[in-house]
């Protein structure tokens, strides 16, 4: 355990590290210096320069193609991670009754209820940590795009369908579908999350999550270039898509097993 808590928090500071949010606002070259530029923003800035040229300088359609590219390459992290998640779910109600069972707070009673616990994971074939890993993974690449788009100066030239790639979207339409699909996608998840029937705490911060974050990112886009609106956008009905694809035939798998 403890090593898959050291690496943990190895992940945890290598995204602190690559995430070199202090040059955002840097436009990036082939000449940019630093691992974090030269090994993840410019690369996918050279993809999304390379793929425009191809399709006529159309970097609207470039920017979609290469976000569905690289949601498809973490794919797999994705499938874990809901699997990871699905299974802790399963566990849960196991593990309340260990808790009420060791409910004691004095050292040796809180030891048992701790290795109890350990041989309740692994029969189960269940890793807390499992869940996490995954987005700690996605979670530099993701930044990588974001720079990217941010920080590509061709971008910034021209348009796409009605807006300006450089400036906000003067209608608000893709802020509104980016807010939109994401409480989509939030609300999927929670349909497929089971345990939030048996945990009432849970279920009102998962509420809350529900609103308060198509909230957050519709008044983001709304002030940010119309290119992130549309890699949000684009990124946010392919995790609509995905989550549809791979949670709903695993509640219905398990439902049928309960039957």
């Amino acid at each position: 355990m403890r090593k898959k808590y050291l690496l943990l928090l190895i992940l945890i500071g290598l995204v602190a590290i690559l995430s070199g949010c202090t040059e955002i606002d840097q436009p990036i070259t082939s000449e940019s210096e630093g691992i974090w530029n030269t090994i993840f923003v410019y690369p996918l800035s050279w993809v999304i320069i390379k793929i425009a040229e191809t399709f006529n300088n159309s970097y609207g359609l470039s920017i979609i193609i290469v976000t569905i590219i690289i949601r498809l390459i973490l794919m797999p992290l994705n499938i874990k991670q809901i699997k990871s998640s699905r299974a802790m779910q399963e566990v849960q109600p196991l593990l309340k009754e260990l808790q009420t069972k060791y409910s004691s707070k004095d050292q040796k009673t809180q030891q048992k209820l701790q290795e109890e616990t350990m041989k309740l994971m692994q029969k189960h074939n269940v890793n807390p940590l499992a869940g996490c890993l995954p987005i700690l993974v996605q979670m530099p690449i993701m930044i990588a795009i974001f720079h990217a788009i941010s920080r590509t100066s061709e971008i910034k030239n021209y348009s796409f369908l009605w807006f300006e790639l450089g400036s906000p979207d003067p209608y608000f339409i893709l802020p509104i579908l980016t807010a939109a699909f994401t409480f989509l996608q939030q609300k999927i998840m929670m349909s497929t999350n089971t345990s939030l029937s048996s945990n009432p705490q849970m279920a009102m911060q998962m509420n809350m999550m529900l609103y308060m974050m198509p909230i957050v990112i519709g008044v983001t886009a709304i002030f940010f270039p119309a290119a992130l609106a549309l890699y949000w956008v684009t990124g946010n009905i392919f995790m609509v898509i995905q989550t549809l694809l791979i949670s709903k035939p695993m509640m219905s798998s398990n439902g049928g097993d309960k039957k």
